[in-house]
This record gives C-alpha cells, structure tokens and sequence, in this order.
C-alpha cells in the first residue's frame, strides 16, 4: 500500500488560469497537489528545497503552456500519495491522449479491474493532480460529464479547450 506519510513536507507555488489562481504543491519528489480555488490545500511553506523549486518552476512552466494551447502533454514528476488501488487509477489517467475521452468502464478494464468502476470513479474524485493528471478525461459510459470534483463546468471548460487545441483553434 502506498501512504502518505505523517507529515507531509511540500512546497508551492502560485499560476494565474482561465479558471483561476491554482496552487501548486510539490514535494522534492514530484508533484503532490494541484488545487483550485475552494479547494483544501496541502500544508506548505516557503521552498527552501532545490528539487522542489525546479518541480515547482517547471509545473508553472508547463501549466501556463497548457491554458494556452501550447502543451499537450506534461513532463513532470508526481509524488502520488493514495492507496495501492488509487495509484494504480490515477496512473492510468495518464494514458488517456490529449482531447480523448474514456468512460469509467474503460478504465477499470485498462487497470485490470473490468467490474471496479465504481471504485475507479471514486480514485478519480480524490485525484489531488487534477488538469496533470487528467481524470476530466473520463466521462460516463452514454457520454455525460459525470463524476468530477471540480464541477461539471471546470470539466467541460477543460475538455473544450482540449478540442480547440486538438482542432488548431487554440
């Protein structure tokens, strides 16, 4: 089982986005949270950690070159911090391509869980990595924006913005 352990060192930093101002946490191995506004923040303090500085750089980097429809792809580490069960779900999201979309039932099946959709979609609503880890990418099964932390709105924003990208209307 992968755990978070008691205490959380992390580190972040601070984007401006169509969707508003994002926080970013690092640790000094990758990634640790993405979060929105209204949405609980890891505990974090003033980088003093040099690995954790150039994760944070690159993320912001990375994430302004998304909203702007110049990434289709993130290259960055993440520190993901869940059950065995969880990790292997969010991992999975990362194979999901750029402006494509899953069900739920098609990402049990990749996980080599076909009757956990259920369970995939609750890993997926404790996504901490989410846009990077892009769990918006799963719909349910008859095409509805079901199931996302965020809101439905921050979901279709997202999976819009990825068509435009895709289409060469960025």
């Amino acid at each position: 089982m992968v755990t978070a352990p008691s205490v959380l060192r992390c580190w972040s930093s601070i984007v401006d986005s169509p969707l508003g101002v994002l926080e970013i946490c690092a640790s000094g191995d990758g990634i640790v949270a993405l979060n929105f506004p209204g949405r609980a923040a890891a505990p974090a303090s003033a980088v003093d950690d040099a690995a954790a500085a150039g994760i944070l750089a690159d993320a912001t980097s990375q994430l302004r070159a998304y909203f702007e429809g110049r990434l289709t792809r993130f290259d960055l580490p993440i520190d993901l911090r869940g059950t065995q069960f969880q990790c292997k779900a969010w991992r999975a999201l990362c194979d999901i391509g750029f402006a494509e979309t899953i069900s739920y039932a098609e990402q049990a099946r990749r996980i080599g869980r076909p009757r956990a959709t259920r369970a995939v979609g609750a890993a997926n609503g404790r996504n901490p990595i989410p846009v990077i880890v892009p769990c918006h990418r799963v719909i349910g099964s008859d095409g509805s924006l079901t199931g996302f932390a965020l809101g439905t709105g921050v979901k279709r924003w997202l999976l819009d913005h990825e068509a435009r990208v895709a289409a060469g209307a960025a």
